[in-house]
């Protein structure tokens, strides 16, 4: 029987004071549930990766940096991602566009979603990062998770009183749903394409 693939939850967020967590331990549950994928939360301050520094991209020349490296072995043990997406003036997180750029090779081939939060559920930075998953040969799918205006407030570190994310599963569920469905149908499909690609060249 074939092996599900695994799924990363890539939280892009390193900053001490985060709201990140608690929509990363949201979507977590979400995947956790489902019985098409496996699933590992990866947290990009578990890796220490310095800003981008290497002579050329690992497409060209191995990485050296054993953090970078250690973060290489991470990205490659997995079949899909879905990439957790706070907005920082309009743009993805420096920490998320510095950890892509240390990596090419083991991104290639493989979907990725997303969950993206802020003022307008992360939109702008979301579009941006799937231009630049484009580039690394990722699959985006189409549809997207938006925590944003009225319903991030409800939650948000923002409201003096907030609530526990749960309370948005009837207004986001479907879209959670819709986009865990896409990231598990490409990544059943892409995993065996990438095997044989593999054994052919060999």
């Amino acid at each position: 029987m074939a092996t599900k693939p695994r799924i990363a939850l890539i939280i892009s967020s390193t900053r001490p004071t985060r709201w990140a967590d608690k929509p990363a331990q949201w979507a977590l549950k979400h995947m956790q549930a489902r019985e098409d994928i496996e699933v590992e939360l990866v947290d990009l301050r578990d890796f220490d990766l310095p800003f981008f520094d290497a002579v050329a991209s690992n497409a060209y020349v191995p990485t050296q940096n054993p953090n970078a490296q250690r973060w290489n072995e991470k990205i490659a043990s997995f079949d899909g991602y879905v990439f957790l997406v706070a907005e920082y003036n309009r743009s993805i997180t420096g920490p998320l566009k510095n950890a892509l750029d240390w990596d090419y090779v083991n991104w290639g081939r493989k979907p990725m979603g997303v969950v993206g939060y802020g003022s307008v559920g992360a939109a702008r930075a979301i579009e941006q990062l799937r231009t630049m998953a484009i580039e690394l040969q990722m699959v985006p799918v189409r549809a997207g998770v938006h925590i944003g205006g009225s319903d991030f407030y409800r939650v948000s570190a923002y409201n003096p009183n907030p609530e526990p994310m749960e309370a948005l599963d009837g207004v986001l569920g479907g879209s959670m749903k819709d986009t865990l469905d896409q990231v598990a149908w490409y990544a059943s499909v892409l995993k065996p394409a990438r095997e044989a690609a593999q054994a052919a060249a060999a």
